[in-house]
This record gives C-alpha cells, structure tokens and sequence, in this order.
C-alpha cells in the first residue's frame, strides 16, 4: 500500500520558467539515469532479496526515488507553464507535447524498461545500484552547472546529494555481506585463468608511443602478467 504526501521532501521553487532548461530536466524523468528507472528497478529488486535489511533499505530508497521523481516533474512543470506563446518553448519538445513532464529523455526518446538492470542476485543488483547512482549523479552535475536559476539549483544539488547518500548505503550493504571488494559472487567456480593480466595493447619502445603501465591490477600477488595469452 502506498500514500502519498502532497509535500514534496524537498522544496521546488522556480521562480524563473526556462523550457529549454526543462527539457534537459527530462533526461532525469524519462531518461536512463532518471528516477523513474532508479525507482523501478530498486523496486523491483527487492522481491529478489531474502536477507530483509536490505529488501527493506532497497524498498525505502525506492520510494524515495519515486519522491524524487515527482520533484523533477514539479520542476518541468514549473518551467514550461504559462510561457507556451514563447519562442523558447516552440523550439523544445513540449511545443508538440504539451506543458510539464512526459516519459521522454532530453532527445525525445521514449522511456523503456530496457534501462532497468535487475537480476535475482543480491551482489549483482547491488553492484548494479551502484554504477546507476554514479550515472544519475554525473547528469545531476550537469544540469547545476546549466541550471538558470537559484531554485532549479538549490533542488539538484539535494537531488546530487541523494545519490551519494544511496551509493553509500549500497556500499555499506555490499560490506555487511562481505562483497565489497570481493568480485567472487554466484555459484560458478572460476578457471585457472581468473590471477591472469593480459598485456594485449602493447608497444614498442622509442617511437612515441604510450609506455606500458603497470599498477596492482596487473602486478604479483594478485595477478600473474602474462604479454601473449598464446603462450601462458
């Protein structure tokens, strides 16, 4: 059961209506990195899960998620209402489709349940939260830096802040089943390739070219460094 409150968790205060900006804010809406996918596929994922913290955190940053999508509609709103007659808004999407928010990226792609990444393994999914999150913050940072008002700013930077706030609970839950940095998951034994680094973009040295690195992803002990897979 759900309900719904008419107060939104974060205040929406645009004061200065932009439609071009507005249909940037779709990318958050009916996007890949928006919150109706985040909201969806935590959802989802949830009835995946047995251990019950985590069904249960999955479950409260869902719903919050469906609160953030009801800010960035109210912030779409905002910015296309009462300026239709503008030369700005007939040069944007809403021109066709009308005021407020449509299940639309900023291109005018339609939504798709192809965005949403959930499978019935618990690492996996929060694995996958995790690079979500990454990639509705990184469009948030992009939006603030075009936002053309205090308020549309004010709203996406809590929006920004949230990410981060679930990419670290994911994080914490990933800890508590120790997969954190483990990247053993599943029921399938690895071959005696898994501690293999393959050199496979290599150079020769003195013509310019870019010098061969090596770091702890491809040096002893975790991993054995091998130049010609052909001959490991």
């Amino acid at each position: 059961m759900f309900f719904h409150k008419k107060e939104t968790i974060h205040s929406v205060d645009i004061r200065e209506p932009n439609p071009r900006f507005a249909q940037l804010l779709l990318e958050q809406f009916g996007g890949a990195t928006g919150e109706l996918t985040a909201a969806l596929q935590y959802w989802v994922q949830s009835f995946h899960i047995e251990n019950a913290g985590i069904k249960d955190m999955l479950q409260d940053i869902a719903v919050e998620e469906f609160g953030h999508l009801e800010m960035v509609g109210k912030m779409i709103e905002a910015h296309t209402k009462n300026v239709d007659q503008t030369e700005a808004y007939k040069s944007t999407l809403f021109a066709l489709r009308g005021v407020g928010p449509h299940f639309l990226d900023s291109q005018g792609s339609a939504w798709t349940a192809n965005y949403i990444n959930e499978g019935g393994d618990v690492v996996r999914d929060l694995r996958a939260n995790i690079a979500a999150e990454a990639g509705a913050r990184q469009t948030y940072e992009e939006l603030i830096k075009l936002a053309p008002d205090e308020g549309s700013k004010k709203t996406l930077v809590h929006l920004l802040t949230r990410e981060i706030s679930h990419t670290q609970m994911f994080m914490k839950a990933l800890d508590s089943l120790g997969k954190l940095t483990d990247p053993y998951f599943g029921n399938i034994k690895p071959d005696e390739t898994v501690d293999i680094y393959y050199n496979l973009s290599t150079s020769q040295p003195g013509n310019g070219s870019q010098v061969e690195e090596r770091g702890p992803w491809n040096t002893e002990p975790t991993f054995r460094y091998v130049a010609d897979p052909l001959k490991s």
